[in-house]
């Protein structure tokens, strides 16, 4: 990817007719020199160029994303965002590779607390979806006031939330680990760390709203720092409380849950410091934490298609751990595991989705719909090239890579065959995040929702379940109905783009 936008740096994009001196602030005028020179002098140019460019989106700045060159827009906003996802990818690998020193058990009650977990993030991403795509739509009409004021609507909505959430899933995780299938050791080993994460959502709901937010204004640096703070804090506590470190408790399991509750609720001190600072796009006063009936229902209309796509993906998800763990703790350790490892890249794809999903949001917001369908495309081209060199490295690498995270032989085993089964539909995958997130960011929730339906309830339980027990796949037909599922919600997901429908909706 940043080869193709050195290219696009390079050429300064010339369909946008911009002045290349004026838009990268360099003078093209060269003294003559024999051939290799220029070509040595031009690679160094194109490297420096590409390295202050590196600079310049992990930094504060004032781009307008709905003027100018879309290659250039997109990567301002695609490289924080990518780097963010890799920052929240690295939460779980930090916490399973630490913890698989305590075991099969302390594995497997992350993996059963991670489902139960993910449908706290699906709550908190979908709320995101409708923040990103009405602060988004609001700078991209230059109504910063208004894109204050909906952040403030977030900010009542994670509180409320947090409540909810954080007191029965902290009196009652053991039962929760218990109806998820767990056996009366990981019920033992893990109550604890599924009581701390639960209890401490506040952290994760905000750190996801909060960030949608920032993603939306295109203040996505800001997103990046809260994250590589909380993650920062994560490495150094996770092995302290876990193993008792120095003055440290030793927690086990348990103070994996800690460091990254603490970690977490770090970033988001910072993400509220920056915010209230009002020194980014969003110029928040304490005046915008005035509710707005109006905008707070519009925002959980949006968020509800948004909630419910992501309910419907981790209810399968969860699922298919429960079918999984029809074969012991050895497959849930290992499914535990290939999925780990799978996050740590398929997040960063996600973190692309959420540029187009910016770019289309304050496109639309600035009348300019035919460059939010090409900023698109854009994305998912570079999104395609990215994920299908993943697949082939998990191809070739899977057992050196599953190895790193356990030394059971039948775990590697499982893990490393799901690895290479979820590889071969990284192309997929690449192409229909970005497509989906492109829809929601423009407002349209309800349309993605419909199509995982289909795809996940409708087609992946059913078929997951008849290749492991029917046909006897075991949990390597569960994994491969995730395959089969999520190209189909690609397929579908890109016909809906091009009809463009998601033009029309309104934010």
């Amino acid at each position: 990817m940043l080869n193709d936008l050195g290219d696009r740096i390079r050429d300064h994009d010339c369909n946008e007719n911009e002045d290349p001196e004026k838009t990268f602030g360099h003078n093209n005028q060269q003294p003559k020199m024999t051939d290799s020179h220029h070509n040595t002098g031009e690679q160094e140019s194109i490297l420096r160029r590409m390295t202050s460019f590196v600079r310049e989106s992990v930094r504060d700045n004032e781009a307008d994303y709905t003027r100018g060159p879309v290659g250039r827009a997109l990567g301002l906003l695609a490289i924080p965002m990518m780097l963010e996802m890799s920052m929240e990818s690295i939460f779980a690998v930090v916490d399973i590779a630490f913890v698989s020193r305590l075991g099969t058990d302390a594995i497997a009650s992350i993996g059963i607390t991670e489902a139960l977990i993910s449908v706290l993030y699906a709550i908190a991403v979908g709320l995101g979806m409708g923040v990103t795509a009405m602060v988004s739509r609001r700078i991209g009409a230059n109504e910063r006031e208004a894109a204050a004021r909906v952040t403030g609507q977030a900010i009542w909505v994670g509180a409320a939330l947090s409540l909810l959430i954080g007191i029965p899933g902290a009196f009652y995780a053991g039962d929760m680990l218990r109806l998820m299938g767990a056996s009366d050791g990981v019920i033992e080993t893990g109550t604890g760390f599924a009581a701390v994460l639960l209890g401490g959502s506040a952290s994760i709901i905000y750190l996801f709203l909060l960030n949608a937010a920032f993603r939306g204004a295109g203040d996505a640096s800001i997103a990046l720092r809260s994250l590589v703070l909380a993650n920062s804090l994560n490495i150094i506590l996770d092995p302290c409380l876990i193993f008792g470190l120095g003055p440290f408790p030793e927690l086990g399991v348990t103070g994996a849950a800690w460091a990254t509750t603490i970690g977490r609720s770090i970033g988001v001190l910072y993400q509220l410091w920056y915010l209230f600072d009002a020194r980014g796009r969003l110029r928040f006063r304490f005046r915008n934490l005035a509710l707005h009936p109006k905008m707070l229902a519009r925002m959980l209309v949006i968020s509800a298609g948004g909630v419910g796509q992501f309910l419907i993906a981790t209810s399968s998800w969860i699922i298919i751990m429960r079918i999984v763990a029809l074969y012991g703790s050895t497959a849930v350790a290992a499914y535990t595991i290939g999925l780990r490892i799978l996050e740590f890249v398929w997040l960063p794809s996600w973190g692309l989705g959420n540029a187009a999903a910016t770019l289309v949001g304050q496109n639309l917001g600035a009348g300019r719909p035919d460059r939010a369908e090409a900023s698109t495309w854009m994305a998912a081209r570079y999104n395609t090239i990215f994920m299908t060199g993943v697949g082939i490295t998990l191809l070739a690498f899977a057992p050196g890579i599953a190895s790193l995270f356990t030394n059971d032989p039948e775990v590697q085993y499982y893990a490393t065959t799901c690895l290479r089964i979820l590889a071969v539909g990284a192309p997929a995958y690449a192409i229909g995040m970005i497509v989906v997130q492109a829809i929601n960011g423009a407002g349209d929730t309800a349309t993605p929702t419909v199509i995982d339906l289909f795809g996940f309830w409708v087609l992946q339980l059913p078929v997951a379940y008849w290749l492991a027990t029917s046909v006897g796949m075991g949990p390597n037909g569960a994994f491969t109905a995730i395959v089969v599922a999520e190209t189909f919600i690609t397929v579908l997901g890109v016909i809906v783009f091009r009809r463009g429908r998601w033009k029309q909706v309104k934010a």
